[in-house]
């Protein structure tokens, strides 16, 4: 009991007074005290704090006013924002986010102090002595992954972003920018060596911890975005032979907690609750009060399709029509639904890309095909060339929307992002990043100059 009240103490003191990476003061009890890692349980109960933060509050939740799903969603062409009172929320989705956006500084703040806390854990297992060799790897390793997933969005929004693994104060405080490039390049050191730590078996039967498959995937994409198009492909091909997965063919259940097809997921706090995503998106029989899909997105549904009948409600009001995600669907009473942050239909979307990415486009339009049949649609012909990358980027937006920001990061990563200004009249080459926060560089003159254009 001693060691379990420690450790809650030291995890508030890290999850309240780490609120910002630049001017943490350095806490009094550090998480990696030999208290907390002198046996598995307490060492779990730090891990499991991470995950909680992650769900609760961090870039990759799920139905929220500042994680990648809404605001990467918005900020691009997937959803239109009809709050008026979330100002900042709006500045964004009009493209007009400027260095005091308080979303940006909350995702700043939120993903920063979660850096620190899993630089904690890991700083933690690699000094303890009580700890076994495994133990070790597997919390070391599922650590790495949630801080290069969280610099990962970081990177991809903000561009040139600080990257420590450091728990030095004096050193975090002054710290400057990591260019893109490296930056990258370190998160594929690091990935790969958590793919070493971690074993493909599940610690738990509902996929809520992170396997080597579920960090293969991070990897895969890391790669996609550093054009290591071969390595992209072998390592999305070990996922796809692994006999942990396979796709789930009823429409019905792609967001079930049971699916086979999950690679990694998160529970709700208290059983029965439901998924965020579930309540934040909707509205019925009034006009939205947060978000909605955009007109542009729906179109590019056949009515055949079946996400179009299944993952989107159709909502009349005053003569008005919207269409609101309908992914998640239990709001009480939730029995069968966790959010679901790795599923094995991104795996085909890697690896068509990186096989188209050779021009071996006849052996990618199979994986692109897996996501439209499933929908209830006919496969498609061969294609080649620009023709098969217009369409692996609208099969997957049409399968992906209000996941994660992933229409944001394949028109980024194409090189496509500019053609945002056919729709939103906002939309400038330089947003293609977001500023940092103002009150960084005021901290911090280490973090100049600001973003261009900002």
């Amino acid at each position: 009991m001693r060691k379990i009240y420690l450790f809650i103490c030291m995890a508030g003191v890290l999850l309240t007074a780490c609120e910002e990476l630049i001017e943490v003061n350095p806490p009094v009890n550090q998480l990696g005290t030999p208290q907390v890692f002198e046996d598995v349980p307490t060492a779990n109960a730090a891990l499991g704090s991470l995950y909680a933060a992650l769900r609760d509050q961090s870039i990759v939740r799920q139905g929220s006013y500042d994680e990648a799903g809404t605001l990467l969603g918005s900020y691009a062409d997937d959803l239109d924002c009809y709050n008026q009172t979330q100002n900042s929320a709006m500045d964004i989705y009009q493209n007009q986010q400027q260095e005091s956006n308080t979303n940006i500084k909350t995702i700043w703040d939120r993903s920063y102090k979660q850096v620190y806390y899993a630089n904690s854990i890991i700083h933690g297992v690699e000094n303890s002595n009580a700890l076994s060799d495994n133990d070790k790897k597997r919390i070391k390793g599922e650590a790495i992954v949630v801080r290069s997933l969280i610099y990962f969005y970081m990177q991809q929004i903000f561009g040139d972003i600080p990257y420590t693994s450091s728990l030095d104060y004096e050193y975090n405080r002054t710290i400057g920018k990591t260019e893109a490039a490296k930056l990258m390049e370190q998160l594929e050191t690091d990935v790969r060596e958590a793919v070493d730590m971690l074993e493909d078996n599940y610690r738990h039967a509902e996929r809520i911890y992170l396997n080597r498959k579920a960090a293969q995937l991070l990897l895969a994409r890391i790669y996609l975005t550093r054009e290591k198009w071969t390595l992209a492909e072998q390592t999305a091909g070990d996922i796809l032979e692994s006999p942990l997965y396979e796709l789930e063919n009823d429409i019905n259940k792609v967001f079930h907690k049971s699916g086979k097809h999950i690679l990694w997921q998160q529970k709700p706090d208290k059983s029965g609750n439901p998924v965020a995503a579930a309540t934040f998106y909707y509205f019925n029989d009034v006009a939205p009060h947060a978000y909605a899909l955009t007109q542009d997105l729906v179109e590019t549904f056949d009515n055949d399709d079946l996400r179009k009948q299944l993952w989107m409600a159709e909502v009349t009001f005053n003569d008005n029509v919207w269409f609101r995600p309908n992914k998640y669907k239990n709001r009480a009473n939730n029995t069968n639904e966790y959010s679901i942050i790795f599923r094995l239909e991104e795996v085909y979307f890697i690896m068509a890309e990186a096989l188209a990415r050779q021009n071996r486009f006849d052996e990618a339009l199979p994986y692109l095909n897996i996501t439209r049949e499933r929908a209830g649609l006919t496969p498609l012909d061969p294609l080649s060339g620009e023709d098969f990358i217009n369409e692996l980027l609208a099969e997957k937006r049409r399968e992906f929307f209000t996941e994660f920001g992933h229409r944001f990061l394949d028109l980024k990563r194409w090189g496509r992002l500019n053609e945002l200004s056919a729709l939103k009249p906002n939309w400038k080459e330089y947003k293609q990043v977001w500023p940092l926060p103002q009150t960084e560089l005021l901290l911090n003159p280490n973090l100049n100059p600001q973003n261009k254009g900002y």
